[in-house]
């Protein structure tokens, strides 16, 4: 098979390249590993930029997104006995998107059947092969028969386990991480959420946040260590550490049931650099990964798609490399701007192990400047709704 551009990966990142492309004429093949209903059935969370919001309009799938996602104006923030509104639109005038990525990923599927665009599933061993030189090739197995994609430029949309990183070579990869020490118990529940707008919670026995999938689903989280497990939490129990850390108000509001998913995410801060090696580009997961704390994870992916996006046009339409030869230094900026972000909003609002009494008193010191200074709040709401693409 020839195309102009092989996508490795079928999660919001690949599939929203693909529908970009396809809008500007420009042939795109989507590989994945996965089943269908696999990727669909990934749970993630979904609070889109504004910038996110135009781009998933201009890419032509925003109508079920603008029917049913719930726009914010504003988030809470809770620091023990005190909490404080940031008002996004009042203090600069913009808005989030609460849409989950699951219903994101959805409306791409249907919007690539629709057209008859080209995305191969339950694809097996799928390699990379030439990508220093002026033909790159995807290959995989399918239905016990070697398939081959030969294509200008390779996109790795295939996250952090995929097979696309790697292939930039060693002595030219720098990657830095950072481990957080516990992780997010996150329980989604069929029940109205309890307040209009996300809550984020820092509370002396951890962090707690307060989030919705959609008017009558609702999505919680509580900080636990690094060592525990979903197991050995209960509905019960969850939900009562819950409102150990919320105001009182808030916890004689929340309307507990029955959990319909509950898992552990790990909180990890990780950066590839660089994003581009020869005709291979790399986009979300694949090269970043930020702590959820910011919500960001899904937005950058999105940001990355914009600016590839852009310079794969530019290359097709004028014949200049310009901005493919710029795409990994100004995704790179964004990157570790989203990153300083996400670790500034993880240390204000989480419990680390071996926090005394002064880094306590420090982070209700941050919290209350936050809370009095107009410019501290515009720089908040101004990062969270985010950054022109």
């Amino acid at each position: 098979m020839r195309t102009q551009v092989g996508i490795v990966g079928a999660g919001p990142a690949g599939l929203l390249l693909g529908r970009l492309l396809e809008r500007q004429g420009i042939d795109a093949v989507v590989i994945e590993r996965r089943p269908a209903d696999y990727v669909l059935s990934r749970i993630r969370a979904g609070v889109l930029e504004q910038g996110s919001t135009e781009l998933i309009d201009a890419a032509g799938i925003g109508g079920r997104m603008r029917r049913e996602g719930l726009v914010h104006e504003g988030i809470e923030i809770a620091f023990d006995d005190r909490r404080t509104r940031i008002d996004f639109h009042g203090l600069i005038g913009r808005t989030v998107v609460v849409y989950g990525q699951t219903e994101l990923t959805r409306d791409l599927m249907l919007a690539r059947t629709e057209s008859g665009a080209v995305t191969v599933y339950e694809a097996e061993d799928v390699a990379l092969h030439g990508i220093d030189g002026d033909l790159p090739r995807i290959t995989y197995a399918k239905d016990g028969m070697a398939h081959e994609v030969v294509c200008d430029f390779i996109a790795g949309c295939d996250g952090s386990h995929g097979v696309s990183h790697a292939m930039i070579p060693a002595e030219l990869r720098v990657t830095h991480e950072r481990v957080y020490p516990f992780g997010w118990l996150g329980v989604l529940v069929d029940r109205p959420p309890v307040a209009d707008e996300l809550i984020y919670a820092g509370h002396e026995r951890g962090f707690a946040l307060c989030s919705m999938r959609s008017a009558t689903r609702s999505r919680y989280y509580v900080q636990v260590g690094a060592a525990e497990r979903v197991e050995d939490w209960s509905d019960d129990r969850f939900f009562d550490e819950l409102c150990r850390r919320l105001d009182p108000a808030t916890a004689a509001r929340l309307q507990t049931g029955p959990s319909i998913e509950k898992s552990i995410a790990r909180l990890r801060s990780f950066v590839a650099e660089p994003m581009r090696h020869g005709r291979l580009l790399l986009a979300g997961d694949a090269a970043h990964i930020v702590p959820p704390t910011g919500a960001k994870g899904l937005n950058l992916a999105i940001a990355d798609v914009a600016i590839l996006a852009e310079a794969l046009v530019e290359h097709y339409r004028s014949g200049s490399d310009r901005g493919l030869d710029g795409y990994s230094e100004r995704a790179l900026a964004r990157v570790w701007n989203a990153e300083r972000f996400s670790w500034w909003m993880t240390s204000l609002l989480h419990r680390f192990p071996g926090t005394d009494s002064f880094g306590r008193r420090l982070q209700r010191a941050e919290f209350d400047h936050l809370a009095r200074s107009r410019r501290a709040a515009e720089v908040l709401a101004e990062n969270y709704t985010g950054l022109a693409l």
